[in-house]
């Protein structure tokens, strides 16, 4: 199978990069999946998970928060709002962020609450944990 170069940026860094063999991610209206001589494209995408396959034995996931992606000639260029490897999740922590963000909603109607700033830590949090709850048992197994 031939290779893709992928590369994916946060705004702090360079946050992974290699030779993969295909790329899934969430885009806006429904995940999309990137293979050897796929068409130029630059998207947006949303919260959710990022799938690489590396090889044919190995696999990797990361939570993101959405991004851009460009790709042009088998390079594929990520720019992540955030990016965070399936095993780094610290589920309590995500936990605890999913209790505040729904915390400062409920009080929304009687305090003055960035809504969507609540809203967008709520998703963000409830990305973190499922991603951790369906792909953690597979990163032992890579």
């Amino acid at each position: 199978m031939s290779e893709l170069s992928l590369e994916i940026l946060t705004p702090d860094k360079l946050s992974y990069s290699s030779e993969v063999h295909a790329v899934t991610v969430p885009g806006t209206v429904g995940s999309f999946q990137i293979l050897f001589n796929h068409a130029p494209l630059l998207s947006t995408f949303e919260i959710g998970v990022i799938k690489i396959e590396v090889s044919s034995d190995k696999t990797v996931y990361f939570a993101t928060g959405g991004g851009t992606i460009e790709i042009l000639d088998n390079k594929i260029k990520i720019l992540a709002d955030s990016l965070e490897a399936v095993s780094n999740i610290d589920v309590e922590r995500a936990k605890r962020a999913l209790t505040r963000a729904q915390n400062r909603l409920e009080k929304k109607h009687t305090e003055k609450i960035d809504a969507s700033r609540a809203e967008a830590a709520l998703a963000r949090a409830n990305n973190r944990i499922k991603i951790y709850e369906k792909y953690f048992q597979l990163v032992d197994s890579n």
